[in-house]
């Protein structure tokens, strides 16, 4: 009789494979537990097997040089989504400005892959950026702000996201350097928080990133 799948985790999502076959590879980097149950974590072909920390390791020697930051002042469920799209898109670490507890559920496990830092408020994180010489860029549309489509990104830089319904506080605007808004065409004021955050992430990688190699 087969060994049983294992247990269903909020990490294994898809079929996954099953157990390593023919000759185990020697590499450190491979898990044995996963190499003989299979692994079905929601990972890329190229970490099957790999152990958690390897692949954090591997994932350190090519993050991109920005950040995300999140205002964190109310029960958001879209802090999980943030995280998974900046582990999607290679953020260097994830900021959590405000309360430590959030809904990891969106995240899809892929904290556990992702630098995240907390600030107690907003001051004490435009500290450790002003000291990190990293422009803090606002994503809202308020007004004052400016097309997304024309703004040059700085290659490090922090892109700092509100809560979904208010947006960014009045303190977060006014410690950015700049104000950029996604341009719109329908009828809704605005996107989903976690929708935005995919979107300018994205904005910053079709600026800065090399897709010629």
């Amino acid at each position: 009789m087969s060994e049983a799948a294992p247990t269903p985790t909020p990490e294994h999502t898809t079929h996954g494979v099953g157990p390593w076959p023919g000759d185990l590879p020697t590499e450190d980097v491979y898990d044995p537990e996963l190499l003989a149950r299979g692994d079905t974590r929601n990972v890329i072909d190229r970490y099957r097997y790999w152990r958690m920390d390897a692949i954090v390791a591997d994932l350190d020697s090519h993050r991109h040089p920005f950040h995300v930051a999140i205002e964190n002042w109310q029960h958001d469920m879209n802090i999980g989504s943030i995280v998974r799209s900046a582990n999607a898109f290679a953020a260097d670490t994830v900021h959590i400005i405000g309360r430590k507890r959030w809904n990891k559920r969106g995240a899809m496990v892929t904290d556990r892959y992702q630098h995240v830092m907390y600030h107690a408020d907003v001051a004490s994180f435009a500290q450790w950026a002003a000291d990190a010489r990293l422009p803090i860029i606002a994503i809202d549309n308020v007004d004052g702000s400016v097309p997304i489509e024309s703004f040059p990104f700085a290659e490090r830089c922090v892109l700092l996201f509100g809560q979904e319904g208010p947006g960014l506080t009045d303190e977060a605007i006014a410690v950015a350097e700049s104000v950029v808004a996604i341009t719109q065409f329908g009828s809704t004021r605005s996107l989903n928080a976690s929708a935005a955050a995919a979107v300018a992430m994205y904005a910053w990688v079709t600026q800065k990133v090399n897709f010629s190699h």
